[in-house]
C-alpha cells in the first residue's frame, strides 16, 4: 500500500530534469552546497572539501535502497564523474545515514554547486575501492563514535576504551570527565620541522571549563574558564569564549612560519610561529569536561574558506547543504516529487493505521450525509405537496390516499402520520363508508385521545427514522481528532526515538518524521470538519421536518375533532 501510494504520487508529480547517470538506479538526490548569501558564503574556490553528508528519509529513499547501502553512489555535477565516498553510518530500518564524500571543487559565491547520491539498485555490488571521503593530506580523521576511537585514515586506536555518547555532533561521540584520551605515537601522526599542520576538533563543554581539549608534541589546544587558546611551542594565541553545552569547533593551522586560531569556521586569532617537529602521543580531553567529537589532522594548511564549508557541514544548524530527493527509472528523465510524496514516504505504521481508520470513518461519513441529504430534501418536498392537499380537503379528508393518490406521497412523513390516524379513525368504524353522510358518525373524547396517541406513537418511529444514522456523523466529529491526535503523538514518539538511537539530531532528519506524524492529525481533521458541517445541516432540516410534524399532529386531530366528535 505504501509503496503503491508513493509511486502514484510519483508519477503524478513528475517533472523532467538532468540526464540519469545510470538506469539502473531508480532514485537519486541532489545536494547543493550553496555558498551564495542565501547559504554559507564564501570569497575563494575551495578544493577536496570532506563533505559530511547527511541524509535521511526526507532526502534520501530508504525504501528502494538495499539495507547495508552499498548501492549508494555518489556522482559530481556533470551527472558523469563518480565522486570517492566513505559510510561512516546506514542505518535502514531509522532511515539515517552518515557518509563523507570528497568533493573536487566548491565554487564561490554560488547555489549551483551540485552533486547527486543515487540509490535504488538491487543488483549493485558494493565498492571495492578503499575510499575514505578525504584528500591524501588527511593524516588522521577520529570520529570517536566506537569504543576503540580508531581513525579512519590509519586505524590509530586509542590506548584505552572510550565513554561513547550515542547522542554526538555526527552520530557516537566520546565523553570527557577529565581524564585524557590516549593515542599512542605514530609515524602518520609525525610533522617534520617547517612542515605544515592543520587540526580541527568538535567540542560541547560544560560550563566554564578549564584544561586541554588536545596536544601532541609542542601542539596544544587550551581552555581557561570557558576561553580558548592555543600554544605552538612558545607562542601563545589567545581565542575568544566557547559557548556551553553547546558544540563549538575549533581549528588551528600551522605552517609557512604563521599560526591561525579559528572558532566555528571565523578567524579568531594569528601570530608568527614557526614550525618544530611534532610528534608522540595525542591526548584529547586532558582535564575538559564535555564531549569531543570529529577530530580531523592534516599535512597542510587549509584556507580559512575550507574551514568555514568543513564546519558549515558538519555542524546542526550550517546553511551550506541543501538536498532534496529525486525519483524515476529512466535516463531520460527524473522526477522532482512534492511535499505531499516526502510526507507519504516518512509516515509510520501507526499513522497508516491511523490514517486508514479515518478513511473509513470519512467514507461512512459521506455515505450517510448525501444520503441523509437526500431523504430529508425528498422528505421535505412530499410534505409540502402533500400538506397543500390536506389543508384544501373538505368532505374528503379521510380519503386523501385512495385510489392509488398515495403514491404520489410515498416518501412524505406527514402523510404517514395522515395515514396513522386514518387507519385509527377506520378501526372505529369511520371513514369506512362510501356515503358520506355515513361517516359523519360520532367520536367519544377518549377514542379521540386514543388516536392522538397512536399517531404520536408514529410520530416518535418517523423521527427515529429520521435521526437514524446521524450518531455516526457525531462519532466521526468527537473521534476523528482524537484519533488524529493519537496517530501524530505515536509518530513523534517513532521519530524521537529513532533519532535518539541512531544519535543523529539534525533538524533535517527530525522535521520529515514530525511533518508526517502531523498527517494523522490533518486526516482526523478531514473527516470531523466536514462530519461537522454536513451534521448541522442536516439537524436544522431534520428539526424542522419534526416540527412540521408536531404540528401536523395537531392540526390533524383539531380537524377530525371539528368534524366526528360527539355533540
Amino acid at each position: 500500500m505504501r509503496h503503491f501510494l508513493v509511486a502514484l504520487s510519483l508519477a503524478l508529480l513528475s517533472t523532467h530534469a538532468h540526464a540519469w547517470w545510470n538506469a539502473d538506479w531508480s532514485h537519486r538526490s541532489r545536494i547543493v552546497l550553496d555558498t551564495s548569501a542565501a547559504g554559507q558564503p564564501t570569497r575563494e574556490a575551495v578544493q577536496a572539501l570532506p563533505l559530511a553528508l547527511r541524509l535521511h528519509s526526507g532526502n534520501f529513499d530508504f525504501a528502494s535502497a538495499k539495507d547495508d547501502g552499498s548501492d549508494l553512489r555518489l556522482v559530481a555535477a556533470d551527472d558523469k564523474t563518480p565522486l570517492a565516498f566513505r559510510i561512516e553510518r546506514f542505518d535502514a530500518v531509522n532511515e539515517l545515514a552518515l557518509v563523507w564524500v570528497q568533493v573536487q571543487n566548491v565554487l564561490p559565491d554560488s547555489d549551483k554547486n551540485v552533486i547527486y547520491a543515487y540509490g535504488g539498485n538491487a543488483k549493485a555490488a558494493a565498492e571495492t575501492a578503499a575510499a575514505t571521503g578525504f584528500d591524501a593530506a588527511m593524516l588522521a580523521v577520529f570520529h570517536l563514535g566506537t569504543a576503540d576511537g580508531a581513525d579512519a585514515v590509519k586505524g590509530i586506536k586509542s590506548s584505552q576504551p572510550l565513554t561513547v555518547e550515542a547522542t554526538g555532533l555526527l552520530g557516537g561521540a566520546a565523553k570527557l570527565s577529565g581524564a585524557a584520551v590516549v593515542f599512542p605515537a605514530s609515524d602518520s601522526l609525525r610533522i617534520p620541522a617547517n612542515g605544515a599542520l592543520t587540526v580541527s576538533v568538535w567540542l560541547k563543554p560544560e560550563a566554564n571549563p578549564s584544561g586541554t581539549v588536545l596536544q601532541i608534541g609542542p601542539l596544544a589546544l587550551n581552555l581557561k574558564d570557558g576561553k580558548f587558546s592555543a600554544r605552538v611551542g612558545t607562542t601563545i594565541l589567545a581565542g575568544g569564549m566557547l559557548a556551553p553545552g553547546a558544540w563549538n569547533h575549533l581549528a588551528l593551522t600551522l605552517g609557512g612560519g604563521q599560526a591561525a586560531l579559528y572558532l566555528n569556521g571565523a578567524s579568531d586569532a594569528q601570530a608568527s610561529a614557526a614550525t618544530a617537529l611534532i610528534e608522540g602521543e595525542l591526548r584529547v580531553g586532558d582535564g575538559v569536561q564535555g564531549v569531543v567529537d570529529e577530530l580531523q589532522i592534516s599535512s597542510t594548511v587549509r584556507s580559512p574558506d575550507w574551514l568555514l564549508l568543513s564546519a558549515a557541514s558538519q555542524g546542526i544548524e550550517g546553511k551550506l547543504v541543501r538536498a532534496s530527493l529525486e525519483g524515476g527509472d529512466t535516463a531520460e528523465g527524473a522526477a522532482q516529487p512534492g511535499y505531499m510524496i516526502i510526507l507519504v514516504k516518512n509516515l509510520t505504521t501507526d499513522a497508516w493505521a491511523v490514517i486508514l481508520i479515518c478513511g473509513v470513518m470519512l467514507l461512512v461519513a459521506i455515505y450517510v450525509m448525501i444520503a441523509k441529504t437526500v431523504l430529508v430534501i425528498r422528505a421535505d418536498k412530499a410534505n409540502r405537496g402533500f400538506l397543500s392537499r390536506f389543508r384544501n380537503a373538505k368532505r374528503e379528508l379521510l380519503k386523501l390516499g385512495q385510489e392509488g393518490q398515495g403514491a404520489q406521497h410515498k416518501e412524505s412523513s406527514l402523510y404517514r402520520l395522515y395515514s396513522a390516524g386514518v387507519r385509527e379513525l377506520n378501526k372505529r368504524d369511520i371513514g369506512t363508508h362510501a356515503d358520506e353522510h355515513e361517516d359523519r358518525k360520532a367520536i367519544s373524547g377518549a377514542s379521540l385521545n386514543a388516536i392522538k396517541a397512536a399517531v404520536d406513537a408514529d410520530m416518535v418511529r418517523e423521527s427515529h427514522k429520521l435521526n437514524s444514522q446521524m450518531v455516526l456523523l457525531t462519532i466521526a466529529i468527537a473521534g476523528g481528532p482524537f484519533l488524529g491526535l493519537l496517530g501524530t503523538v505515536a509518530g513523534v514518539m517513532v521519530t524521537f526515538a529513532a533519532i535518539a538511537a541512531a544519535g543523529d539530531v539534525n533538524v533535517n532528519a527530525i522535521a520529515p518524521g514530525i511533518a508526517s506524524a502531523l498527517l494523522a492529525t490533518v486526516a482526523g481533521l478531514a473527516v470531523a470538519i466536514p462530519s461537522l458541517f454536513g451534521y448541522n445541516y442536516l439537524a436544522s432540516r431534520i428539526k424542522n421536518i419534526s416540527a412540521d410534524m408536531q404540528i401536523f399532529v395537531d392540526e390533524f386531530i383539531t380537524r377530525v375533532a371539528e368534524d366526528y366528535s360527539a355533540p
